[in-house]
């Protein structure tokens, strides 16, 4: 695992969201995993690349979705 972290906007730039994006999905659970540190929060690199990775899709509609092949050209 990469020991490299990233601050919120670090991690926001690095995954082509906003911070607030990224502050939004905290709350609904729905972006990469972070970190809590004391008081503030980081993102691991490896946690952005996995998140990155199963955003991969091959089809706008989920029943048509290949995952096994997005998986693979990952």
């Amino acid at each position: 695992m990469s020991s490299e972290k990233f601050k919120t906007n670090e991690a926001a730039a690095y995954i082509g969201k906003s911070a607030s994006w990224l502050n939004k999905t905290r709350l609904t659970g729905t972006g990469p995993v972070y970190m809590k540190i004391g008081g503030g929060v980081v993102y691991a690199k490896s946690d952005l690349d996995a998140f990155l990775a199963g955003a991969r899709r091959t089809a706008v509609y989920a029943h048509a979705n290949d995952n096994k092949r997005a998986a693979k050209a990952a």
